[in-house]
């Protein structure tokens, strides 16, 4: 298979999803269809004690949720799918964000009786913003649900994008009958013996056969179904592919993950619809992922994914071209060649050494502390850098000291790979060594995180108490810090390069500061 064939047959995607959508569920059967997985199991709580794959950290197996982004890649009929499953809750939206920054798609999970929830609402922007295409899994229609119209009317008006229905669900909750497939019209009949079944064989049937409808799903559902349908005919948005593509037109599949039921025809609808990977903004213009020259930019660092091995991973989407194991390639940010050591594939925490990648797929590497987020790594002869990954502000602030002073390497080692990592961002007071450090997350469940992996990673423990500031600002003036004149509620701090900042708790405090330090330039977070 030549490099464009093998390039042409990657598809790369996030799975996005406001928590409890039944997004990892979803993710769980495209592995289960693609053999990657033998068995897929339900979060902590549920019918069975087995727990997500890709919910790889044990504090997500104890709470049930996705606390941070996995890389999984597998075979599906020809394709090479590299899946990013992301974490719902608003207070990991970084993580999410960045992991879309990666992808070349999205697959937004909805609930059928909730609807677009507030953390959908957020990174539905993050797609539009890179205009990637969008589809649609409206799950648990096994469940009570909303009126579908209402839905797909909430889905246009909340994101001022056009929906286009690829089947329509017959019924919901204890009466739920299936779904009717509009391009094949067909019936896909829905009962609980599906639960254990991959395939579920459609039953070709046109809306005119009432005998045939009827011993199916019923004459009430028939007639339904048959006044939805002519509905959907006459007032629906037409199919446009070039509209999906750029993310202006979102198709819409009803089903239900737990049940097996709609997924793998929406994950074969989903890979014809989908593109190979795109093209990336350089600072030179757009790089075709088809450029003879590999290129790649970090989006994510994780320590300790797998206790065994001790180490740090740096996630990198590959952009153009073809990686080769032993080769030198250029590190921008450091300037100058590195071998990219113990290039691995993911699957969750599971890794295995790959001797050759390409555009499209998401590779880890060794990260012996030379990488950051953003960084660009590509052949020498090709002279682009990506742009790089913006840092959100942190919002909520503690003041976080070690328990235990002879631990203080530990507590430093766990606290600035922790920070390299861009979900917390860490703050020295001058003069207070790092014994005692100021922490900012971007939500608060971070800091039940932090505390969590400097215990179980780094066997440290810290006294955290909370801090009232709420906004931070970068001092770009040559003023000496000592010499400010601030209010009780600003505190001065430094980053992990040295620079200085103020936190600040309103914007009175901010007005005050400039008002009284003439020389004082301030700028927002933004690293």
């Amino acid at each position: 298979m030549t490099d464009k064939e093998q390039i042409n047959r990657r598809r790369t995607f996030a799975i996005i999803s406001h928590p409890d959508a039944g997004k990892t569920t979803l993710t769980e059967k495209f592995l289960l269809y693609g053999g990657a997985i033998q068995s897929a199991g339900t979060v902590k709580g549920k019918a069975s004690d087995k727990h997500a794959v890709s919910d790889w950290m044990d504090l997500e197996k104890q709470r049930g949720i996705s606390i941070t982004s996995s890389v999984m890649q597998f075979e599906y009929e020809g394709y090479c799918i590299n899946i990013l499953d992301t974490p719902g809750h608003q207070d990991f939206s970084e993580d999410t964000y960045r992991t879309l920054m990666a992808a070349d798609s999205a697959v937004m999970v909805i609930d059928a009786a909730k609807g677009i929830e507030p953390q959908t609402r957020k990174l539905f922007k993050v797609c539009a913003m890179r205009g990637i295409p969008i589809f649609t899994f409206i799950n648990k229609l096994d469940r009570d649900a909303r009126d579908p119209f209402d839905l797909l009317d909430e889905l246009e008006k909340e994101f001022g994008i056009g929906t286009y229905p690829m089947n329509w669900p017959i019924g919901c909750g204890r009466d739920f009958k299936g779904v009717y497939d509009r391009e094949k019209r067909c019936i896909l009949a829905f009962t609980e013996f599906h639960a254990g079944r991959r395939r579920i064989e459609g039953i070709n049937c046109e809306l005119n056969e009432t005998e045939k409808l009827d011993s199916l799903i019923g004459e009430r559902a028939r007639r339904e179904l048959t006044e939805q349908v002519e509905l959907l005919d006459a007032a629906s948005f037409d199919f446009d592919a070039d509209k999906v593509q750029h993310g202006k037109l979102s198709p819409v599949f009803f089903g239900s993950a737990l049940n097996n039921f709609g997924v793998e025809p929406f994950l074969e609808s989903f890979l014809k619809m989908t593109q190979p990977p795109l093209s990336h903004q350089t600072n030179e213009g757009e790089l075709s992922p088809f450029d003879e020259h590999f290129s790649a930019f970090v989006f994510k660092i994780q320590a300790n994914m797998n206790k065994a091995h001790r180490d740090r991973i740096a996630f990198m989407r590959i952009c153009s071209g073809k990686f080769e194991r032993g080769n030198e390639y250029y590190h921008v940010q450091q300037g100058k060649m590195i071998k990219l050591s113990q290039p691995q594939q993911l699957m969750a925490q599971e890794r295995e050494i790959i001797d050759e990648a390409y555009a499209g797929d998401i590779i880890g590497v060794f990260d012996p502390g030379i990488f950051s987020i953003g960084d660009t790594v590509r052949d020498k002869d090709l002279k682009v850098q990506f742009a790089g990954i913006p840092t959100f502000a942190p919002e909520h602030f503690a003041d976080v000291e070690q328990i235990d002073s002879m631990k203080r390497k530990q507590f430093a080692k766990g606290m600035e790979q922790i920070a390299q990592e861009g979900a917390i961002q860490i703050f020295f007071m001058p003069g207070c060594g790092m014994e005692r450090v100021v922490v900012g997350v971007v939500g608060m469940l971070q800091f039940e995180v932090l505390e969590y992996r400097m215990q179980s990673e780094y066997n440290v423990g810290f006294h955290r108490s909370p801090l009232k500031y709420r906004e931070i600002r970068y001092i770009t003036s040559d003023t000496d810090p000592k010499t400010l004149r601030l209010s009780r509620d600003t505190l001065w701090v430094q980053d992990v390069k040295g620079k200085n900042l103020l936190l600040f708790e309103s914007d009175f405090d901010i007005r005050w500061a400039l008002e009284n330090n003439k020389e004082l330039e301030l700028k927002e977070f933004n690293q």
